[in-house]
């Protein structure tokens, strides 16, 4: 008897230990800190220098990720973003943008704002050769690996993911890591995008649809007319389609 009552004992523990292990997050939501340094920023622009000493060192916003198993949608919280108006201040608001992706189906939408209109972009998701190093980090009270990964040729992009989280996404559109992106740097950019807040098993089903609500760029015709509206207004009048294609396509929204 006593035999039995060890087995079933040890058994128990055994079962516990394994659930204590597996903590592996299917769906939630996530919050990101986007943290812009804007004097940096501003030296590559064409700003007064009284604008530049007025301007406050960082621009920071909240976005969020919302995701299941095979898709994500990435926007702004909109609340935050309307108490920051250092970005508006430049022209730059991406507080209307998002971005849904469809990992099974590896495609994704794009909702860009391009001078006060709404756009639907379309594409394939953007492949990054990753190289995996052994720094360790913590983040949002997740053990996160290092990455390094480059984009638009020359842009080298540090990235931190955690095997934790099922789905293989992050910020921005970024993916192709083990696990779950928590935190990007982009020195080109100035920019980082870290994870302050994960809400593992909650279910926001509901929430992860493709944008509606903007002008589709599905044929060539409306593709060309975004394209031409984007260089007089947005870009460098002597920038070539496939320069400006690559911009509005990108990885940072």
């Amino acid at each position: 008897m006593k035999t039995i009552v060890l087995s079933v004992f040890l058994i128990g523990l055994s079962v516990q230990k394994m659930n204590a292990q597996q903590v592996f997050i299917p769906y939630g939501k996530i919050t990101y800190e986007k943290k812009v340094n804007m004097q940096r920023s501003a030296a590559d622009w064409n700003i007064p220098d009284e604008a530049k000493e007025k301007m406050k060192k960082y621009s920071t916003s909240e976005w969020e990720l919302y995701f299941d198993q095979n898709k994500s949608l990435y926007k702004a919280n909109r609340k935050e973003a309307e108490n920051d108006n250092s970005m508006l201040f430049l022209s730059l608001d991406d507080s209307e943008n998002q971005l849904y992706t469809n990992y099974s189906g590896q495609s994704r939408v794009i909702k860009k704002s391009v001078v006060g209109d709404d756009y639907l972009l379309r594409d394939t998701i953007p492949a990054i050769n990753w190289k995996i190093m052994h720094d360790l980090r913590t983040i949002a009270g997740y053990e996160c690996r290092k990455a390094i990964g480059r984009i638009n040729d020359t842009v080298y992009v540090v990235a931190f993911y955690t095997e934790e989280i099922l789905l293989k996404g992050g910020p921005e559109g970024f993916s192709g890591l083990p696990g779950m992106i928590l935190g990007i740097a982009i020195p080109r950019f100035n920019t980082t995008w870290f994870a302050t807040k994960i809400e593992g098993f909650a279910n926001y089903t509901a929430q992860i649809v493709p944008p509606g609500k903007g002008k589709k760029t599905d044929s060539d015709k409306d593709l060309q007319r975004l394209l031409e509206i984007y260089r007089r207004y947005d870009g460098n009048k002597k920038e070539k389609p496939e320069d400006i294609k690559r911009r509005l396509f990108g990885f940072v929204l």
